[in-house]
Protein backbone atom coordinates (compact mmCIF):
# COMPACT_ATOMS: atom_id res chain seq x y z
CA UNK A 1 0.00 0.00 0.00
CA UNK A 2 1.18 3.27 -1.08
CA UNK A 3 0.80 6.53 0.69
CA UNK A 4 0.39 9.68 -1.77
CA UNK A 5 3.47 12.14 -1.93
CA UNK A 6 4.87 12.42 1.59
CA UNK A 7 5.55 15.82 0.87
CA UNK A 8 1.99 16.71 0.46
CA UNK A 9 1.54 15.46 4.07
CA UNK A 10 -2.30 14.40 4.10
CA UNK A 11 -3.16 14.60 -0.12
CA UNK A 12 -5.82 12.80 -2.17
CA UNK A 13 -5.27 9.14 -1.94
CA UNK A 14 -4.62 7.65 -5.01
CA UNK A 15 -3.87 4.17 -3.72
CA UNK A 16 -5.97 2.18 -2.19
CA UNK A 17 -5.54 -0.95 -0.48
CA UNK A 18 -6.16 -4.35 -2.14
CA UNK A 19 -9.02 -6.83 -1.33
CA UNK A 20 -8.46 -8.11 1.67
CA UNK A 21 -6.74 -11.67 0.97
CA UNK A 22 -7.29 -15.44 2.63
CA UNK A 23 -4.01 -15.93 3.97
CA UNK A 24 -4.15 -19.66 2.85
CA UNK A 25 -2.52 -22.11 0.91
CA UNK A 26 -3.70 -22.28 -2.79
CA UNK A 27 -6.28 -25.22 -3.11
CA UNK A 28 -3.86 -27.96 -4.99
CA UNK A 29 -6.89 -28.86 -7.37
CA UNK A 30 -7.20 -25.24 -8.18
CA UNK A 31 -3.34 -25.43 -8.33
CA UNK A 32 -3.25 -28.54 -11.00
CA UNK A 33 -5.88 -26.96 -13.63
CA UNK A 34 -3.44 -23.56 -13.67
CA UNK A 35 -0.52 -25.83 -13.93
CA UNK A 36 -2.07 -28.03 -16.77
CA UNK A 37 -2.79 -24.88 -18.34
CA UNK A 38 0.53 -23.27 -18.13
CA UNK A 39 1.60 -24.48 -21.57
CA UNK A 40 -0.94 -22.61 -23.27
CA UNK A 41 0.53 -19.97 -25.86
CA UNK A 42 -2.76 -18.62 -27.14
CA UNK A 43 -4.10 -15.39 -25.85
CA UNK A 44 -7.76 -15.65 -24.37
CA UNK A 45 -10.13 -13.75 -26.28
CA UNK A 46 -11.10 -10.42 -24.96
CA UNK A 47 -14.27 -10.96 -22.47
CA UNK A 48 -13.47 -14.53 -21.91
CA UNK A 49 -13.77 -17.68 -24.23
CA UNK A 50 -17.06 -19.58 -24.45
CA UNK A 51 -16.00 -22.47 -21.51
CA UNK A 52 -15.29 -19.63 -18.78
CA UNK A 53 -18.72 -17.76 -19.81
CA UNK A 54 -20.75 -20.97 -19.75
CA UNK A 55 -19.09 -21.43 -16.38
CA UNK A 56 -20.04 -17.84 -15.02
CA UNK A 57 -23.75 -18.60 -16.46
CA UNK A 58 -24.27 -21.47 -14.54
CA UNK A 59 -22.62 -19.90 -11.53
CA UNK A 60 -25.01 -16.77 -11.66
CA UNK A 61 -28.12 -18.88 -12.51
CA UNK A 62 -27.37 -21.47 -9.33
CA UNK A 63 -28.12 -17.81 -7.23
CA UNK A 64 -31.23 -17.22 -9.01
CA UNK A 65 -30.13 -15.17 -11.91
CA UNK A 66 -30.67 -16.84 -15.28
CA UNK A 67 -27.79 -15.34 -17.40
CA UNK A 68 -26.92 -16.75 -21.23
CA UNK A 69 -23.18 -16.27 -22.44
CA UNK A 70 -24.15 -13.13 -24.80
CA UNK A 71 -24.51 -11.30 -21.17
CA UNK A 72 -20.96 -12.00 -19.48
CA UNK A 73 -17.99 -10.54 -20.16
CA UNK A 74 -14.47 -11.81 -18.29
CA UNK A 75 -11.92 -9.62 -17.32
CA UNK A 76 -8.74 -9.85 -15.23
CA UNK A 77 -10.22 -8.43 -12.02
CA UNK A 78 -13.39 -6.46 -11.10
CA UNK A 79 -11.13 -3.07 -11.21
CA UNK A 80 -10.71 -3.51 -15.10
CA UNK A 81 -14.51 -4.51 -15.71
CA UNK A 82 -15.67 -1.48 -13.32
CA UNK A 83 -13.61 0.80 -15.80
CA UNK A 84 -14.97 -0.42 -18.65
CA UNK A 85 -18.40 0.08 -17.18
CA UNK A 86 -18.07 3.16 -15.90
CA UNK A 87 -16.63 4.46 -19.31
CA UNK A 88 -19.51 2.72 -21.21
CA UNK A 89 -21.77 4.78 -19.16
CA UNK A 90 -20.57 7.84 -17.49
CA UNK A 91 -17.40 8.54 -19.94
CA UNK A 92 -19.23 11.36 -21.98
CA UNK A 93 -19.92 13.66 -19.09
CA UNK A 94 -22.01 11.51 -17.16
CA UNK A 95 -21.46 11.70 -12.89
CA UNK A 96 -20.84 8.29 -10.68
CA UNK A 97 -22.64 7.92 -7.30
CA UNK A 98 -21.05 5.83 -4.63
CA UNK A 99 -21.81 4.93 -0.68
CA UNK A 100 -19.48 6.14 1.77
CA UNK A 101 -18.03 4.76 2.85
CA UNK A 102 -17.47 2.18 0.05
CA UNK A 103 -14.58 -0.08 -1.65
CA UNK A 104 -11.51 2.04 -1.96
CA UNK A 105 -10.99 0.60 -6.15
CA UNK A 106 -14.45 1.94 -6.94
CA UNK A 107 -14.28 5.96 -6.80
CA UNK A 108 -10.44 5.84 -8.81
CA UNK A 109 -12.68 4.78 -11.91
CA UNK A 110 -14.40 7.83 -12.16
CA UNK A 111 -11.58 10.17 -11.15
CA UNK A 112 -9.08 8.56 -13.96
CA UNK A 113 -11.78 9.30 -16.45
CA UNK A 114 -12.12 12.90 -15.04
CA UNK A 115 -15.73 12.70 -13.62
CA UNK A 116 -16.53 13.21 -10.16
CA UNK A 117 -17.57 10.12 -7.51
CA UNK A 118 -20.06 11.60 -5.31
CA UNK A 119 -19.87 9.96 -2.03
CA UNK A 120 -23.86 9.61 -0.92
CA UNK A 121 -24.20 8.51 3.44
CA UNK A 122 -25.48 4.71 4.23
CA UNK A 123 -27.58 3.91 7.34
CA UNK A 124 -26.37 3.00 10.78
CA UNK A 125 -27.48 -0.83 10.41
CA UNK A 126 -25.76 -1.80 7.34
CA UNK A 127 -22.77 -0.02 4.84
CA UNK A 128 -22.21 -0.72 1.37
CA UNK A 129 -25.97 0.57 -0.06
CA UNK A 130 -26.86 4.58 0.20
CA UNK A 131 -29.95 5.56 2.02
CA UNK A 132 -32.30 6.33 -0.57
CA UNK A 133 -33.41 9.64 0.71
CA UNK A 134 -29.80 10.41 1.09
CA UNK A 135 -29.28 9.45 -2.76
CA UNK A 136 -32.53 11.50 -3.46
CA UNK A 137 -30.91 14.29 -2.35
CA UNK A 138 -28.18 13.76 -3.79
CA UNK A 139 -29.29 13.39 -7.20
CA UNK A 140 -31.39 16.28 -6.70
CA UNK A 141 -28.48 18.81 -5.38
CA UNK A 142 -25.65 17.36 -8.11
CA UNK A 143 -28.92 17.87 -10.90
CA UNK A 144 -28.98 21.09 -9.34
CA UNK A 145 -25.30 21.95 -9.83
CA UNK A 146 -25.16 21.05 -13.48
CA UNK A 147 -24.42 17.57 -13.38
CA UNK A 148 -25.62 14.63 -14.87
CA UNK A 149 -25.98 11.21 -12.68
CA UNK A 150 -26.50 8.44 -14.27
CA UNK A 151 -24.54 5.48 -12.76
CA UNK A 152 -24.61 3.84 -9.04
CA UNK A 153 -22.45 1.29 -7.47
CA UNK A 154 -23.42 -0.59 -4.66
CA UNK A 155 -22.68 -3.72 -2.61
CA UNK A 156 -25.09 -5.40 -1.02
CA UNK A 157 -22.16 -7.96 1.35
CA UNK A 158 -20.03 -4.64 1.59
CA UNK A 159 -16.32 -3.82 1.59
CA UNK A 160 -15.24 -2.45 3.64
CA UNK A 161 -17.75 -2.45 6.28
CA UNK A 162 -18.31 -6.36 5.97
CA UNK A 163 -21.95 -5.57 6.84
CA UNK A 164 -24.77 -7.39 4.54
CA UNK A 165 -27.60 -4.71 3.67
CA UNK A 166 -31.24 -5.63 4.82
CA UNK A 167 -33.48 -7.02 0.99
CA UNK A 168 -35.70 -3.77 2.82
CA UNK A 169 -33.55 -1.05 2.60
CA UNK A 170 -32.03 -2.69 -1.03
CA UNK A 171 -35.52 -2.33 -2.30
CA UNK A 172 -36.03 1.44 -1.32
CA UNK A 173 -32.53 2.12 -2.72
CA UNK A 174 -33.16 0.33 -5.73
CA UNK A 175 -36.43 1.95 -6.17
CA UNK A 176 -35.09 5.39 -5.68
CA UNK A 177 -32.36 4.58 -8.42
CA UNK A 178 -34.20 3.24 -11.11
CA UNK A 179 -36.93 6.28 -10.37
CA UNK A 180 -34.55 8.96 -11.50
CA UNK A 181 -32.86 7.51 -14.41
CA UNK A 182 -29.84 5.37 -12.94
CA UNK A 183 -27.71 2.63 -13.55
CA UNK A 184 -26.55 0.59 -10.82
CA UNK A 185 -23.81 -1.95 -10.75
CA UNK A 186 -23.88 -4.41 -7.57
CA UNK A 187 -20.38 -5.36 -6.85
CA UNK A 188 -20.92 -9.12 -5.41
CA UNK A 189 -17.71 -9.90 -4.87
CA UNK A 190 -18.43 -11.24 -0.69
CA UNK A 191 -21.29 -12.81 -1.65
CA UNK A 192 -20.27 -15.93 -0.59
CA UNK A 193 -18.93 -15.32 2.25
CA UNK A 194 -21.75 -14.91 4.40
CA UNK A 195 -20.49 -15.98 8.02
CA UNK A 196 -24.23 -16.65 8.39
CA UNK A 197 -25.77 -18.46 5.47
CA UNK A 198 -28.97 -19.65 7.23
CA UNK A 199 -29.31 -16.84 8.96
CA UNK A 200 -28.80 -14.04 6.66
CA UNK A 201 -31.04 -13.29 3.35
CA UNK A 202 -28.71 -11.27 0.74
CA UNK A 203 -30.65 -10.06 -2.48
CA UNK A 204 -29.08 -9.21 -5.75
CA UNK A 205 -30.50 -5.73 -6.80
CA UNK A 206 -30.54 -7.73 -10.15
CA UNK A 207 -33.01 -9.97 -8.64
CA UNK A 208 -35.22 -6.87 -8.16
CA UNK A 209 -34.86 -4.87 -11.32
CA UNK A 210 -32.96 -7.24 -13.78
CA UNK A 211 -33.23 -4.26 -16.39
CA UNK A 212 -31.07 -1.62 -14.89
CA UNK A 213 -28.54 -3.70 -13.01
CA UNK A 214 -25.11 -4.84 -14.11
CA UNK A 215 -23.55 -7.48 -11.51
CA UNK A 216 -19.92 -7.57 -10.70
CA UNK A 217 -17.78 -10.47 -9.35
CA UNK A 218 -14.15 -10.66 -8.13
CA UNK A 219 -12.79 -14.03 -8.02
CA UNK A 220 -10.67 -13.38 -5.33
CA UNK A 221 -13.49 -12.40 -3.03
CA UNK A 222 -14.35 -16.39 -2.70
CA UNK A 223 -13.27 -18.72 -5.86
CA UNK A 224 -9.45 -17.77 -6.70
CA UNK A 225 -6.36 -16.66 -5.04
CA UNK A 226 -6.04 -13.02 -5.27
CA UNK A 227 -3.16 -12.77 -7.39
CA UNK A 228 -4.77 -15.22 -9.83
CA UNK A 229 -6.52 -11.54 -11.57
CA UNK A 230 -10.29 -12.96 -13.19
CA UNK A 231 -13.96 -11.34 -12.63
CA UNK A 232 -16.72 -11.21 -14.78
CA UNK A 233 -19.88 -9.17 -15.28
CA UNK A 234 -23.24 -9.76 -16.05
CA UNK A 235 -25.49 -7.30 -18.16
CA UNK A 236 -29.28 -7.00 -18.41
CA UNK A 237 -30.98 -9.27 -20.95
CA UNK A 238 -32.59 -5.95 -22.67
CA UNK A 239 -31.07 -3.86 -25.82
CA UNK A 240 -29.39 -1.40 -23.63
CA UNK A 241 -27.87 -4.36 -21.63
CA UNK A 242 -26.65 -5.61 -25.05
CA UNK A 243 -25.37 -2.05 -26.14
CA UNK A 244 -23.55 -1.84 -22.74
CA UNK A 245 -21.94 -5.16 -23.15
CA UNK A 246 -20.92 -4.71 -26.82
CA UNK A 247 -19.62 -0.80 -25.49
CA UNK A 248 -17.55 -3.05 -22.59
CA UNK A 249 -15.90 -5.37 -25.06
CA UNK A 250 -14.99 -2.29 -26.88
CA UNK A 251 -13.09 -0.32 -23.89
CA UNK A 252 -11.52 -4.12 -22.62
CA UNK A 253 -10.21 -4.17 -26.79
CA UNK A 254 -8.47 -1.22 -26.45
CA UNK A 255 -7.48 -1.74 -22.94
CA UNK A 256 -5.57 -5.39 -23.95
CA UNK A 257 -7.82 -6.30 -20.80
CA UNK A 258 -7.26 -10.01 -21.27
CA UNK A 259 -7.17 -13.28 -18.46
CA UNK A 260 -4.06 -15.10 -19.10
CA UNK A 261 -5.22 -18.36 -20.14
CA UNK A 262 -4.10 -20.38 -17.24
CA UNK A 263 -5.91 -18.06 -14.60
CA UNK A 264 -9.15 -18.52 -17.04
CA UNK A 265 -8.37 -22.07 -16.55
CA UNK A 266 -8.67 -22.48 -13.46
CA UNK A 267 -11.57 -19.50 -13.06
CA UNK A 268 -14.25 -21.79 -15.30
CA UNK A 269 -12.78 -24.24 -12.77
CA UNK A 270 -13.95 -22.40 -9.71
CA UNK A 271 -16.80 -20.99 -11.73
CA UNK A 272 -18.39 -24.41 -11.60
CA UNK A 273 -18.13 -25.13 -8.30
CA UNK A 274 -17.16 -29.02 -8.04
CA UNK A 275 -16.69 -30.40 -3.96
CA UNK A 276 -13.09 -29.02 -3.59
CA UNK A 277 -14.05 -25.61 -4.04
CA UNK A 278 -16.96 -25.34 -2.24
CA UNK A 279 -15.32 -27.80 0.35
CA UNK A 280 -12.94 -24.90 0.83
CA UNK A 281 -14.98 -22.08 0.38
CA UNK A 282 -17.02 -23.39 3.33
CA UNK A 283 -14.27 -24.17 5.83
CA UNK A 284 -12.40 -20.47 4.71
CA UNK A 285 -15.87 -18.86 5.60
CA UNK A 286 -16.06 -20.66 8.48
CA UNK A 287 -12.19 -20.03 9.61
CA UNK A 288 -12.53 -16.17 8.71
CA UNK A 289 -15.98 -16.07 11.02
CA UNK A 290 -14.20 -17.14 13.88
CA UNK A 291 -11.34 -14.66 13.93
CA UNK A 292 -13.67 -11.90 12.79
CA UNK A 293 -15.98 -12.48 15.81
CA UNK A 294 -12.86 -12.67 17.95
CA UNK A 295 -11.01 -9.45 16.24
CA UNK A 296 -14.31 -7.57 16.86
CA UNK A 297 -14.81 -8.38 20.30
CA UNK A 298 -11.40 -7.09 20.96
CA UNK A 299 -12.05 -4.02 19.22
CA UNK A 300 -15.31 -3.68 21.07
CA UNK A 301 -13.96 -4.30 24.83
CA UNK A 302 -11.22 -1.76 23.76
CA UNK A 303 -14.06 0.90 23.51
CA UNK A 304 -14.15 1.16 19.88
CA UNK A 305 -17.38 1.07 17.58
CA UNK A 306 -18.03 -1.59 14.97
CA UNK A 307 -20.91 -3.34 13.40
CA UNK A 308 -20.23 -7.30 13.90
CA UNK A 309 -19.34 -8.56 10.62
CA UNK A 310 -21.44 -10.78 8.46
CA UNK A 311 -19.76 -11.29 5.27
CA UNK A 312 -15.76 -11.09 4.57
CA UNK A 313 -12.58 -11.54 5.84
CA UNK A 314 -12.46 -7.94 7.24
CA UNK A 315 -14.10 -5.39 9.87
CA UNK A 316 -14.77 -1.93 10.15
CA UNK A 317 -13.88 -0.07 13.27
CA UNK A 318 -14.21 3.32 14.58
CA UNK A 319 -12.22 4.34 17.01
CA UNK A 320 -13.51 7.95 17.44
CA UNK A 321 -14.28 7.24 21.09
CA UNK A 322 -10.75 6.72 21.83
CA UNK A 323 -9.80 10.41 20.21
CA UNK A 324 -8.14 11.83 23.10
CA UNK A 325 -5.65 9.09 24.02
CA UNK A 326 -4.90 9.04 20.39
CA UNK A 327 -4.30 12.43 20.23
CA UNK A 328 -1.63 12.13 22.90
CA UNK A 329 0.00 9.52 20.54
CA UNK A 330 0.00 11.75 17.76
CA UNK A 331 -2.95 10.53 16.07
CA UNK A 332 -5.50 13.38 14.66
CA UNK A 333 -6.66 11.91 11.60
CA UNK A 334 -7.63 8.35 9.68
CA UNK A 335 -4.28 8.15 8.35
CA UNK A 336 -2.28 9.09 11.48
CA UNK A 337 -4.20 5.88 12.66
CA UNK A 338 -3.75 3.66 9.70
CA UNK A 339 0.37 4.47 10.46
CA UNK A 340 0.09 3.71 13.71
CA UNK A 341 -2.16 0.61 13.61
CA UNK A 342 0.00 -0.82 10.55
CA UNK A 343 3.35 -0.50 13.12
CA UNK A 344 1.61 -1.84 16.15
CA UNK A 345 -0.13 -4.88 14.28
CA UNK A 346 2.84 -5.47 12.18
CA UNK A 347 0.00 -5.72 9.51
CA UNK A 348 -1.96 -3.41 7.03
CA UNK A 349 -4.85 -1.55 8.77
CA UNK A 350 -5.90 0.92 6.08
CA UNK A 351 -7.55 4.11 7.31
CA UNK A 352 -11.37 5.06 6.30
CA UNK A 353 -9.64 7.82 4.12
CA UNK A 354 -8.80 4.65 1.14
CA UNK A 355 -12.81 3.96 1.57
CA UNK A 356 -14.37 7.56 1.06
CA UNK A 357 -15.06 8.33 4.21
CA UNK A 358 -14.09 11.53 5.92
CA UNK A 359 -10.22 12.04 7.16
CA UNK A 360 -10.58 12.95 10.00
CA UNK A 361 -12.62 9.94 11.12
CA UNK A 362 -11.21 7.71 13.08
CA UNK A 363 -12.21 4.91 11.06
CA UNK A 364 -10.17 1.70 10.24
CA UNK A 365 -10.68 -1.73 7.93
CA UNK A 366 -8.99 -4.71 9.94
CA UNK A 367 -8.50 -7.70 8.09
CA UNK A 368 -8.32 -10.92 9.46
CA UNK A 369 -6.15 -13.14 6.72
CA UNK A 370 -2.87 -11.59 8.12
CA UNK A 371 -3.56 -13.18 11.34
CA UNK A 372 -3.81 -16.94 10.07
CA UNK A 373 -0.32 -16.32 9.89
CA UNK A 374 2.80 -15.86 7.84
CA UNK A 375 4.32 -18.99 8.63
CA UNK A 376 4.46 -22.26 6.55
CA UNK A 377 2.03 -23.74 4.65
CA UNK A 378 0.95 -26.29 7.15
CA UNK A 379 0.78 -23.91 9.71
CA UNK A 380 -2.05 -21.96 7.62
CA UNK A 381 -3.25 -24.91 6.64
CA UNK A 382 -4.01 -26.24 9.56
CA UNK A 383 -6.29 -23.58 10.08
CA UNK A 384 -8.50 -25.16 8.03
CA UNK A 385 -8.88 -28.37 9.44
CA UNK A 386 -8.46 -27.95 13.39
CA UNK A 387 -12.13 -27.82 15.23
CA UNK A 388 -10.72 -25.42 17.17
CA UNK A 389 -8.67 -22.69 15.35
CA UNK A 390 -8.38 -20.23 17.75
CA UNK A 391 -6.53 -22.30 19.89
CA UNK A 392 -3.53 -23.33 17.05
CA UNK A 393 -0.04 -21.84 18.87
CA UNK A 394 0.14 -19.53 16.10
CA UNK A 395 -2.79 -17.79 15.56
CA UNK A 396 -3.43 -17.76 19.55
CA UNK A 397 -0.13 -16.03 19.13
CA UNK A 398 -1.49 -13.15 16.47
CA UNK A 399 -4.66 -12.89 18.34
CA UNK A 400 -2.79 -12.16 21.43
CA UNK A 401 -0.63 -9.50 20.23
CA UNK A 402 -4.10 -7.92 18.62
CA UNK A 403 -5.45 -7.72 22.14
CA UNK A 404 -2.46 -6.09 23.45
CA UNK A 405 -2.47 -3.73 21.05
CA UNK A 406 -5.92 -2.79 21.94
CA UNK A 407 -5.76 -3.12 25.35
CA UNK A 408 -3.23 -0.50 25.45
CA UNK A 409 -5.03 1.89 24.10
CA UNK A 410 -8.22 0.89 26.22
CA UNK A 411 -6.04 1.47 29.50
CA UNK A 412 -4.81 4.81 27.86
CA UNK A 413 -8.83 5.79 27.29
CA UNK A 414 -9.31 4.83 30.75
CA UNK A 415 -6.00 7.18 32.18
CA UNK A 416 -8.23 9.68 30.61
CA UNK A 417 -11.09 9.42 32.06
CA UNK A 418 -12.19 11.88 34.55
CA UNK A 419 -12.78 11.03 38.51
CA UNK A 420 -15.88 9.63 39.26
Amino acid sequence: MRRTDPGEDHGPVRYGPPLPADGLPVLPELAAVLAAAADRADAQPVGGAPALLEAACGYWTRRGLPTVPDQVAAGPGAPALLLAVTAALAGDGADVLVPRPCAAWWAPYARLLGRPAYHVPTPAESGGVPDPYALLETVRRVRAEGGDPRLLVLSVADDPTATVAPPELLHETVEAATAEGLHLVSDETWRDTLHAPRETVLLSPAEMWPDEVTVVTDLAGALLPAGWPAAAARFPATAGGRHLHARVLDILTALGARIAAPVAAAAGYALDEPPPVTERREAAVRLHARVAAAVHAEVVAAGALARPPQAGRHLYADLGPLREPLAARGVGDAQDLEDLLTARLGMPAPGGHRFGDDLGALRVRLATGPLLGGGTVEERADCLTSPAPLELPHLRRALVSFRSAFEELRDDARRWEPPR
